[in-house]
């Protein structure tokens, strides 16, 4: 199964996709808002049966690093990818608590609900590349870049005190 640890990774992106176009072709605020949910849940739900898959495919007798992917970018650079035993837990731990994530700010999150969504699926992107990662470049950048949209979530639809914390954490 070539390529399921890429599809898992990047599938919360085609949902990202699918909601800055909606975004763009409709004008009715409402539709977006209640569209942007379900694009949301049902793209984490698709990510966590992708991560299913994974699991029921992994062989746990095997002690080593299993669906590798491995492609030289450039300047001895390589996107690679794999998971072991530890790592493909937490890949479904991750998966797991999108969706629950998701359904928890249903009704909760009232501003700018769109963007939100977008966090929440870019997020699980860079959280499952960083379990996912074997090369150290590509290690850094999930991480580093999994700061922006926490940053953002923090800041923006966090609590009384939001600035000051999204600033400590940064």
């Amino acid at each position: 199964m070539t390529g399921i640890l890429s599809l898992v990774t990047f599938a919360p992106l085609l949902g990202v996709a699918a909601i800055l176009l909606l975004r763009a072709a409709s004008r009715d605020e409402a539709r977006v808002v209640s569209a942007s949910k379900w694009i949301a849940f049902v793209t984490t739900l698709a990510t966590l049966a992708l991560s299913v898959l994974l699991v029921a495919e992994f062989d746990p007798a095997n002690p080593g690093f299993q669906f590798l992917e491995d492609a030289v970018w450039f300047a001895g650079l390589h996107y690679r990818m794999g998971v072991d035993g530890i790592s493909i837990l937490f890949v479904l731990l991750t998966a797991f608590l999108m969706p629950i994530c998701i359904a928890a700010s249903w009704t909760t999150i009232e501003k700018r609900v769109p963007e939100y969504m977008v966090a929440f699926l870019v997020l699980e992107t860079l959280v499952i590349g960083v379990f996912c990662a074997l090369d150290l470049v590509l290690f850094y950048a999930f991480f580093e870049f999994g700061l922006v949209p926490m940053f953002l979530i923090i800041g923006i639809w966090g609590g009384k005190n939001r600035v000051y914390a999204a600033y400590k954490f940064f």
